[in-house]
């Protein structure tokens, strides 16, 4: 159930994600996406930012990031509008950093995808 003030209930945020209210409650545990609010009854309350950081964290799971990475990666992008000219090199690097595993990564998978796909051709040749 969505709130009037633009938050919605975790249930609601569990199935716009696809994720479960277990792995919800973890990551807001270990804050890595943790509840903008709370109501008066305790219940955890989402804001679309917060659905935007859960996407993130879920694009990099396939790609065998770690929780300690998706963290770091949220910290990169929080500090980046705030950061001063100094520190938003040394930020922009990091993310530049991330920005270059994932390459590396996706190239990983894309020649897994590769194999496996060689793979069914061997099996249907039988």
């Amino acid at each position: 159930m969505t709130e009037s003030n633009g938050t919605m209930h975790i249930g609601e945020l569990a199935e716009r994600s696809g994720l479960s209210l277990r792995t919800l409650r973890h990551y807001d545990d270990i804050g890595l996406v943790s509840a903008s609010g709370r109501t008066d009854g305790g219940f955890r309350l989402y804001t679309d930012s917060d659905f935007d950081r859960l996407i993130l964290i879920r694009r990099m799971k396939p790609l065998g990031f770690s929780l300690e990475q998706m963290a770091e990666l949220l910290t990169i992008i929080d500090a980046l509008p705030e950061a001063d000219s100094g520190d938003s090199e040394l930020i922009r690097g990091r993310l530049s950093s991330f920005i270059e595993e994932t390459i590396t990564r996706r190239e990983a998978l894309r020649t897994q995808l590769a194999m496996a796909d060689e793979f069914l051709e061997l099996l249907r040749a039988r």
